[in-house]
């Protein structure tokens, strides 16, 4: 039986864009921040690493929280579009005060000053946009092979940006006068970049019914549907959440797969000083990102073949555990070339997961509905804005952390050894391990398994 179809082309490409909104805030803040922060404001990468962290005890909280005024929320525009279309405007003036520290400041501003901002920017503004955003995934339309194309589109835009923001970022930076000033404009381009791109987004799409949302035609009867509109408390989504174990799962896949990214985002340093060209981020974001995007190309076409999304996604992410393994030897080799071919083969491997992610998601959100009655979609999707902060504040403080400990010395011509050793380990080992890690969880994810079985009931 054909699943009826609910979006034209131009819905999903419209959509996706909204990811370029996403990723000026997000890639640009997650590769550039901390050598913004140590190389030209001053600041020490283990006390910034240290803020971050704390910044995240209130960004724990305010992703259920959200995810659940979304749930709760009755408008003409729907649940999730409107807390996508506003919530921006807080990242576009966070961003831009994140990057537009005054050098004139005392030192303890200064860290109160970023402090205050990357807390607003991730624990506020990001989190409502980021959580409404991905939440539309389930609420624009009920067919799964849709929900698939719309996660491959969106993260083409994703890595797509990401590609674009750090191969022309610094270069961008020295053309608008280099230091303080330099960023600071950077940042004001992309953060109306991100204002105008979002606002198409948001307005390129429409949600279902809320009605038709909830319908589940044969498999729900309608006093267990009834259920579902029932009002809940923010412990009971919390509790909700924890009883779904392929939830825990999928969340703790999306933080490491945002520590992944983080990590590599890093990478800045790895290039300054090991290979000795700062631009050589950009070549590297290319031989990353143009795979990536071409393996999202196929995940629809390919799950839709195997029946499925659980044999894409653990066959692709073994390929990408060897060819990060081989990208640790191309390293210690010193062969750049072998470094970005390995580099590419080991986005394609990951690309199945990142193109139908939101939709695993979806599925783990039905099966909340199919268990417990209750359909909480936002704030199931609350883990995209858990995984996205978490994951890339670890990833960042973590480097910062790391950094400060090897003895690293911001601008210096040469690094100590032990900082080059920690360099080696940061961008070549960690990415890695953490590849293996994820490739566990995704044996344990069968919910599409769970749900069919729930359905034959």
């Amino acid at each position: 039986m054909n699943e009826r179809k609910y979006l034209k082309w131009y819905n999903k490409v419209g959509y996706g864009s909204g990811d370029v909104a996403g990723n000026v805030v997000y890639a640009f803040l997650s590769s550039f921040v901390m050598i913004y922060l140590t190389d030209t404001i001053g600041l020490n990468a283990g006390i910034v690493g240290t803020l971050m962290m704390v910044s995240k005890l209130f960004d724990g909280f305010t992703d259920i929280f959200f995810g659940s005024l979304i749930d709760k929320t009755k408008t003409k525009m729907g649940k999730a579009r409107p807390w996508m279309l506003w919530a921006f405007f807080g990242c576009f003036a966070t961003l831009i005060a994140i990057f537009a520290i005054p050098v004139s400041l005392g030192e303890t501003a200064k860290y109160a000053w970023f402090f205050i901002a990357y807390t607003l920017l991730n624990a506020v503004f990001f989190t409502a946009n980021n959580i409404a955003y991905s939440a539309l995934t389930s609420l624009i339309t009920r067919n799964s092979g849709e929900r698939v194309q719309m996660g491959s589109i969106r993260f083409m835009f994703a890595f797509g940006t990401s590609m674009l923001i750090q191969y022309i970022t610094v270069n961008a930076v020295q053309a608008f006068g280099g230091g303080a000033s330099g960023w600071r404009t950077v940042a004001i381009l992309y953060a109306i970049i991100g204002v105008i791109v979002n606002t198409i987004s948001v307005m390129s799409v429409k949600e279902l019914p809320e009605e038709e949302n909830n319908a589940n035609g044969e498999m729900i009867s309608l006093e267990k549907g009834a259920k579902e509109s029932e009002k809940y408390r923010l412990k009971d989504a919390i509790c909700l959440l924890a009883a779904n174990k392929f939830y825990l799962i999928i969340c703790c896949i999306y933080i490491l797969t945002q520590i992944f990214t983080a990590t590599l985002n890093m990478g800045v340093y790895f290039m300054t000083y090991i290979l000795g060209d700062a631009t050589l981020l950009g070549v590297f974001s290319l031989a990353i990102n143009i795979p990536l995007i071409a393996g999202l190309i196929f995940t629809p076409i390919l799950v839709k073949k195997l029946n499925g999304m659980y044999w894409l996604n653990l066959g692709g992410y073994i390929v990408a555990a060897a060819a990060r393994g081989m990208v640790i030897v191309a390293g210690y080799m010193g062969s750049l070339p072998l470094m970005l071919l390995f580099s590419g083969i080991a986005s394609i491997g990951m690309s199945p997961l990142q193109g139908d992610l939101n939709a695993l998601i979806a599925s783990c959100s039905e099966y909340t509905f199919l268990t417990k009655h209750k359909r909480i979609d936002g704030t199931m999707f609350s883990c995209t804005s858990l995984g996205v902060k978490i994951g890339g504040g670890i990833g960042t403080a973590l480097a910062g952390w790391l950094l400060a400990a090897s003895g690293y010395i911001a601008k210096a011509p040469e690094q100590a050894q032990s900082c080059i050793n920690m360099l080696y380990f940061m961008y070549l080992w960690v990415p890695m391990i953490i590849n293996v890690i994820i490739l566990i969880l995704l044996f344990l994810l069968k919910v599409e398994q769970a749900n069919a079985q729930l359905q034959e009931r």
